[in-house]
């Protein structure tokens, strides 16, 4: 359920009515532009939807302006919700290398089954990220202010 959030509201006594919200709940196009403009619940930017984010300008804008425009919008979007000191240059360029890695295999022609074609990138991300990196990108402060390039095997 890391995707979601639970509202819940008593709508009698000893009865609980809750309503799950998800990322899924937009089209890509919305999501997009809400993230973009900083209007994104920040609750609702889980991994998977930082994920999402990464398809999604990989597949209309090309790996290259999808690190240029997401790193841009990540660093105004953490700033924006008070969060500036949890955004991360080499993690955020690393996710979107892994997702065009996967999507140049893939079949799919909608996150929703992207992501279930290739589960490992929700659920075992940071054994993909191993692979490439000696170096602990998640702690480093100089992978979080500037790209590092991978030590170990290079994203293809």
């Amino acid at each position: 359920m890391d995707n979601e959030i639970v509202l819940c509201n008593l709508a009698a006594p000893f009865i609980k009515i809750c309503i799950m919200k998800s990322h899924f709940e937009m089209d890509d196009r919305e999501f997009e532009k809400q993230f973009a403009n900083c209007e994104l619940n920040p609750e609702l930017f889980t991994h998977e939807a930082h994920l999402r984010l990464a398809w999604i300008h990989v597949k209309n804008y090309g790996t290259e302006n999808a690190i240029e425009n997401i790193c841009n919008q990540l660093r105004n979007f953490t700033k924006h919700v008070g969060a500036a000191d949890k955004y991360n240059a080499t993690v955020t360029t690393a996710a979107i290398r892994a997702v065009n890695h996967f999507i140049n295999k893939s079949q799919s022609n909608s996150f929703f089954d992207f992501i279930n074609e290739f589960p490992r990138l929700k659920f075992n991300f940071k054994e993909i990220i191993a692979a490439h990196y000696k170096t602990d990108i998640f702690k480093s402060e100089e992978a979080k202010g500037t790209y590092v390039e991978p030590e170990l095997l290079p994203f293809t």
